[in-house]
């Protein structure tokens, strides 16, 4: 389940919100504890505590005291808008200066990416 390049939470954390992206967790849909989610995964409390309180410092998940933690209304919506975000810069931007560099006018790139968009469908 765990791999040895990112630290565990972080893991958690990336799984929980590609739950939340394909449908496996739903808005308002309760996650398991961070106890049950210790238990189940077999790590550290703390370590399934630490990602669920970055899920929830983002607006991702809620805490109702005494029930338990739940996916917000919003969520999906928040995350697609920060995959955007990271893909606009990690991907958009370099491709950008890389075609202002190359002197590949950005007419041209919009045009291709036109033409792969109907390739896709």
């Amino acid at each position: 389940m765990f791999d040895d390049g990112t630290p565990i939470y972080r893991q958690i954390a990336d799984q929980i919100k590609a739950e939340i992206m394909n449908g496996s967790l739903e808005p308002g849909g309760k996650v398991m504890s961070t106890n049950q989610y210790a238990a189940f995964y077999q790590i550290n409390p703390a370590t399934a505590q630490k990602a669920f309180r970055e899920l929830v410092d983002e607006g991702v998940l809620y805490k109702q005291r005494g029930v338990g933690m739940f996916v917000a209304d919003d969520a999906r919506d928040r995350l697609a808008s920060d995959f955007r975000e990271r893909f606009f810069e990690r991907v958009l931007a370099p491709l950008v200066r890389e075609a202002r560099q190359a002197g590949i006018p950005l007419t041209d790139i919009i045009d291709y990416l036109r033409a792969q968009e109907g390739a896709l469908q």
